[in-house]
Protein backbone atom coordinates (compact mmCIF):
# COMPACT_ATOMS: atom_id res chain seq x y z
CA UNK A 1 0.00 0.00 0.00
CA UNK A 2 2.79 2.48 1.08
CA UNK A 3 4.56 1.56 -2.53
CA UNK A 4 1.65 2.84 -3.86
CA UNK A 5 0.42 5.67 -2.31
CA UNK A 6 4.58 6.80 -3.00
CA UNK A 7 3.69 6.26 -7.34
CA UNK A 8 0.76 8.26 -6.61
CA UNK A 9 2.43 11.17 -5.13
CA UNK A 10 5.01 11.10 -7.37
CA UNK A 11 2.63 10.93 -10.36
CA UNK A 12 0.62 13.82 -9.14
CA UNK A 13 3.75 16.13 -8.05
CA UNK A 14 4.81 15.24 -11.68
CA UNK A 15 1.17 16.55 -13.20
CA UNK A 16 1.52 19.81 -11.06
CA UNK A 17 5.24 20.42 -12.06
CA UNK A 18 4.16 20.12 -15.52
CA UNK A 19 1.04 22.18 -15.53
CA UNK A 20 3.53 24.78 -14.25
CA UNK A 21 6.64 24.38 -16.26
CA UNK A 22 3.89 24.17 -19.25
CA UNK A 23 2.40 28.05 -18.28
CA UNK A 24 6.26 29.11 -18.15
CA UNK A 25 7.17 27.58 -21.44
CA UNK A 26 4.61 28.95 -23.62
CA UNK A 27 4.24 32.28 -22.33
CA UNK A 28 8.55 32.61 -23.19
CA UNK A 29 7.56 31.15 -26.54
CA UNK A 30 4.66 33.35 -26.97
CA UNK A 31 6.81 36.42 -25.89
CA UNK A 32 9.80 35.78 -27.42
CA UNK A 33 9.75 33.07 -30.86
CA UNK A 34 6.29 32.72 -32.59
CA UNK A 35 4.11 34.81 -34.86
CA UNK A 36 -0.10 34.82 -34.40
CA UNK A 37 -0.31 32.51 -37.62
CA UNK A 38 2.46 29.64 -36.26
CA UNK A 39 0.70 29.82 -32.37
CA UNK A 40 -1.52 27.05 -32.28
CA UNK A 41 1.25 24.60 -33.67
CA UNK A 42 3.82 25.83 -31.77
CA UNK A 43 2.03 25.09 -28.67
CA UNK A 44 0.70 21.66 -29.86
CA UNK A 45 4.43 20.45 -30.80
CA UNK A 46 6.06 22.46 -27.45
CA UNK A 47 3.46 20.23 -25.30
CA UNK A 48 4.21 17.20 -27.08
CA UNK A 49 7.78 17.34 -25.92
CA UNK A 50 7.12 18.24 -22.49
CA UNK A 51 4.46 15.66 -22.50
CA UNK A 52 7.35 12.95 -23.45
CA UNK A 53 9.99 13.86 -22.01
CA UNK A 54 7.64 13.97 -18.41
CA UNK A 55 5.52 11.00 -19.35
CA UNK A 56 7.06 9.16 -21.96
CA UNK A 57 3.89 9.75 -24.51
CA UNK A 58 2.62 12.43 -26.44
CA UNK A 59 -1.06 13.95 -25.09
CA UNK A 60 -2.65 11.75 -28.37
CA UNK A 61 -0.91 8.72 -26.84
CA UNK A 62 -2.29 8.95 -23.80
CA UNK A 63 -5.93 10.00 -25.22
CA UNK A 64 -5.90 6.81 -27.36
CA UNK A 65 -4.15 4.34 -24.24
CA UNK A 66 -7.18 6.23 -21.98
CA UNK A 67 -10.77 6.72 -23.93
CA UNK A 68 -12.30 6.13 -21.26
CA UNK A 69 -11.14 8.88 -18.90
CA UNK A 70 -12.34 12.33 -18.47
CA UNK A 71 -9.29 15.38 -18.83
CA UNK A 72 -6.11 15.15 -19.76
CA UNK A 73 -2.38 13.30 -18.79
CA UNK A 74 -1.70 15.90 -16.61
CA UNK A 75 -4.89 15.81 -14.35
Amino acid sequence: MIAGGIVSLEWNLNGILSKLNYAIHTDAIKAHLITADQEKYVYANEADLLNTALFGKTAKQWRDENSDKKGNMRE
